[in-house]
């Protein structure tokens, strides 16, 4: 699934506190047993056909295994319950051979039949990610009782084969069997407990973890699977609830925590003062998130339907210095829709994108037949409330006045005000965007935002091309043909018709404590704690 997030999330006042004085311990921990992070809300259920938050989501990729997983080191997706998989020519079979060394924490197989059956039942429920079952034949028509549950396309072959039959092909399908809503369950648990099968004392798990205790609001502890086939290094998980950033601070430098970021973000202002302290300085490490904030015009809106107007205030907008001087994150400046990865071997460097480029920003606003700005009329920049927000803004604003004399007029509108403005554009509008990819195959991404038949396509941009480009991407399987049709979607999206100017990518700061070792981030699903060690003191 592509989320996009108008976002009223993540934001922190940038001016408050802004003077913080951080300061830190220098005791090592003596818990050298178990590992400490911070949950930024309540977890309410770890049922994996159920689980949407972050929060859920993490603490479900402890306990248990996807057929699949994206690896964030390699950068590609991998086989995890599934020992290998293969497709047939068109990509509209998938074929899954499973490990024969995956147990439930009562001692018995993990087999194909649990899959199957686990795949029946979720897509019963009243589940947040059912839609990705519906890549499956038949899946979608069921949900809605015009077929029977026995049409579903995926069956056990035997007890270690899945196959699954698609409604069209498709070329990521290996991505979205990472998701929960795909993992096997263990049948006899949940129906003999019912909605009880996910309390310590009846789970059954298969991950690198078990649950052990769960005080609601307060903590969750897991420790290590015995009937895992891998070895787990960190014998023992607690996660604990905490919803301020400010109190999650405290607790780290307390030495009470020790990761901070990610669930718990870091206050902003903190953020900023790492530099000053010795300490945290050396603990702080920066994660690249695949999300991007972007502006997009509505192109159906004079002066905005001229592409050579869009590519003028493309060019005008300096990236570097609104991240460097006004903002002052750890951002990346971003030159394309999609963060460049080595599944869409897009690259930074400028050749697909418009760059900072001031001379030829007013060039081709002359071009348009605004002179130095002349007779052109008012643009209206809008964003969703948050003072993160209105500075951009205010300086794009100032930018475009600056480099091409044109006028801008800032409004900003509470969150659900603001979509009804972008549903409805009545004005030349350069309004304000984020995009996050909750799976490795960025097709998604590109096809909800900006398909004119399917996607959600708030610039308002037909552009057939760029359709078919997306229908043929997502079904070709050779990767070096899918990543020039990448290039070839990027290259109309931003810089031969210019519908949004991308700004910067996501980066998230972390802080983590010297005894955590071998710590890396994954971008997608929960994290890798079980790779993880910690330092014996």
């Amino acid at each position: 699934m592509y989320k996009i997030l108008l976002l009223l999330i993540m934001v922190v006042s940038l001016n408050c506190q802004s003077n913080e004085n951080i300061t830190t311990t220098s005791n090592q921990s003596t818990h050298t047993n178990y590992l400490r992070i911070p949950l930024s809300d309540d977890v309410l259920t770890i049922d994996p056909g159920l689980v949407y938050k972050d929060v859920q989501i993490e603490v479900v990729e402890q306990l248990f295994l996807g057929l699949t997983k994206f690896d964030s080191r390699k950068d590609e997706v991998v086989p995890e319950l599934a020992a290998s998989w293969s497709t047939n020519a068109d990509s509209s079979i998938y074929t899954y051979q499973l490990r024969q060394d995956v147990k439930w924490t009562d001692g018995t197989s993990v087999t194909a039949n649990d899959v199957v059956w686990a795949i029946q039942r979720n897509l019963e429920l009243d589940s947040f990610y059912v839609f990705l079952l519906y890549k499956l034949k038949n899946a979608q028509a069921i949900k809605h009782g015009k077929m029977p549950l026995s049409a579903l396309g995926v069956r056990a072959i035997d007890n270690y084969t899945v196959e699954f039959t698609l409604e069209q092909p498709i070329n990521y399908f290996p991505d979205l069997t990472s998701f929960w809503i795909y993992h096997p369950l263990p049948r006899q648990a949940i129906e003999q407990h019912g909605v009880n099968w996910i309390q310590p004392t009846n789970i059954q798990t298969n991950g690198p973890y078990k649950l052990v205790d769960w005080k609601l609001k307060e903590e969750l502890i897991l420790q290590a699977n015995p009937e895992y086939y891998a070895p787990v290094k960190i014998p023992k998980i607690h996660y604990l609830i905490v919803k301020d950033s400010e109190l999650g601070l405290a607790m780290y430098k307390k030495d009470d925590l020790d990761i901070l970021g990610g669930q718990t973000y870091l206050p902003i202002p903190a953020i900023a003062n790492l530099k000053s302290n010795p300490i945290l300085r050396k603990e702080k490490q920066i994660v690249a998130q695949p999300c991007t904030e972007w502006y997009g015009f509505t192109v159906q809106q004079p002066p905005l339907d001229n592409p050579l107007v869009r590519k003028a205030i493309a060019a005008a907008i300096d990236k570097q210095t609104l991240l460097e001087i006004v903002l002052q994150t750890e951002d990346t400046p971003a030159l394309t829709f999609l963060r460049p990865s080595k599944l869409n071997s897009l690259n930074s460097s400028g050749e697909i994108s418009l760059a900072f480029d001031p001379i030829n920003a007013k060039k081709w606003l002359a071009e348009a037949g605004y002179a130095d700005g002349k007779s052109f009329p008012k643009l209206f920049l809008v964003h969703n409330t948050s003072e993160l927000h209105h500075k951009t803004a205010m300086a794009i604003r100032k930018m475009l006045k600056h480099h091409l004399n044109i006028e801008v007029e800032v409004r900003e509108f509470e969150f659900y005000r603001y979509l009804t403005i972008l549903k409805n554009p009545t004005k030349p509008m350069l309004f304000r965007m984020i995009g996050c990819v909750d799976y490795p195959s960025s097709i998604a991404g590109l096809r909800k935002s900006f398909h004119p038949n399917t996607g959600i396509n708030w610039v308002g941009w037909d552009n057939q091309k760029f359709a078919e480009l997306v229908e043929q991407a997502q079904q070709v399987t050779d990767q070096t043909q899918r990543q020039q049709f990448y290039q070839q979607m990027e290259t109309i999206l931003v810089a031969t018709e210019t519908v949004i100017v991308p700004l910067y990518f996501y980066n998230t700061t972390f802080l983590v404590k010297p005894r955590v070792k071998d710590w890396y981030y994954q971008k997608f699903g929960g994290q890798d704690i079980y790779n993880w060690s910690l330092a014996k003191e």
